[in-house]
């Protein structure tokens, strides 16, 4: 199946509409988060350092190639080397968007990954959210240690840190971040509540098997009870 890849303008357009949802949602703070967009086997837009990404314009954004060489504009995300990991273990990811959502960054500085099948829609639509360790931000280690995750999962927590996503476009991985810190906040309540009562291991399987006709590939399978 060929990759249909957003044209350079469509591919801005839907970074900035995704940084202004993330910073409406509270999902980052002041210059926090990254996103970044692929238009070819070769290139990719990214958001700019420094800058809010609620306030993003087109004529801030950086093109640069997988390699990290910058094409056009000035100085790229600082979290660039995570997102261009992402893309090279996988031709089918289009979009990745790394955030800091409240709940999930408290897991994520738990240590507590999102692996309990809750809620129908979490475990048919992004399944298990795991744990990448700790590495300091900026460097390659962050890379390092997502890039294991990519293929079977749909996104990570990032230990200390915030959570990445990633889809065949930026709304999709969009929309992951937000599947992801919902259902971190209803595993939060669950646990406040003192009952967290996931589902059985057969209605896991039944939803699992919807996934495809979702158009959804990977996940993983979340814990559930006999």
């Amino acid at each position: 199946m060929s990759i249909v890849y957003p044209t350079d303008t469509e591919a801005r357009q839907a970074i900035i509409a995704a940084g202004r949802r993330l910073d409406a949602r509270g999902y980052i703070a002041a210059t926090d988060g990254n996103i970044t967009a692929r238009v070819s086997d070769r290139y990719v837009w990214a958001t700019p350092s420094g800058v809010c990404k609620g306030e993003l314009t087109e004529q801030m954004l950086v093109k640069l190639d997988l390699d990290g060489h910058i094409v056009s504009g000035g100085k790229p995300s600082s979290e660039i080397r995570l997102h261009l990991a992402v893309y090279r273990k996988s031709p089918e990811i289009l979009g990745v968007v790394h955030a800091h959502p409240p709940v999930s960054s408290a897991f994520a500085s738990a240590g507590i990954a999102l692996d309990t099948a809750l809620l129908q829609e979490s475990v048919v639509l992004v399944g298990v959210i795991p744990v990448a360790p700790y590495a300091i931000p900026g460097s390659g280690m962050v890379a390092e240690a997502v890039a294991p995750f990519v293929g079977t999962y749909n996104g990570a927590l990032l230990e200390h840190h915030g959570a990445v996503c990633w889809g065949r476009s930026v709304q999709e991985a969009l929309y992951r971040m937000e599947r992801a810190e919902h259902t971190a906040t209803v595993e939060m309540y669950t646990r406040m509540m003192g009952i967290e009562r996931p589902m059985t291991n057969a209605q896991i399987d039944a939803l699992i098997t919807l996934r495809p006709s979702w158009g959804v590939t990977g996940g993983g399978r979340p814990l559930g009870r006999c």
